[in-house]
């Protein structure tokens, strides 16, 4: 994957990835946001699990920065998310299936996690795999 995919996977909504992609770049998102989660907890003293830790107290300006943070990784979640909606030829906003309780949270596990994607091109693009 050189810096051209990086830009395409998580900053573009357009196309389609296959499932390869879209674990790797879920990967590469949350091993981030743990560095800087971890990095925020040393810039402020605070712990990643304040709230069961009462000798560290949660600070104000890390739980703004752990916001801003959240907002940052919002973008490039969506992105990865749909186009993998996209490989199964639905909508990007089928990830809003996501905040039905429990059973959303399953459904995109299996859509986007386990299913192969649409054989052949669709209404997104070319099969990423390029199978016909």
């Amino acid at each position: 994957m050189d810096i051209m995919d990086f830009g395409q996977l998580f900053l573009s909504i357009d196309g389609r990835i296959n499932r390869a992609k879209f674990w790797a770049g879920i990967v590469i998102l949350l091993v981030a946001q743990w560095i800087l989660i971890f990095a925020i907890g040393l810039i402020f003293g605070t712990s990643m699990m304040s709230e069961t830790d009462p000798s560290r107290p949660p600070s104000v300006g890390a739980g703004l920065t752990m916001l801003v943070l959240v907002l940052v990784f919002l973008w490039p979640t969506l992105c990865i998310y749909a186009k993998r909606w996209h490989d199964r030829n639905k909508s990007g906003w089928w990830t809003l299936i996501a905040v039905v309780p429990i059973v959303g949270g399953i459904w995109l596990l299996i859509e986007c996690g386990l299913l192969r994607g649409t054989i052949g091109d669709n209404r997104f693009g070319p099969d990423p795999l390029g199978g016909k």
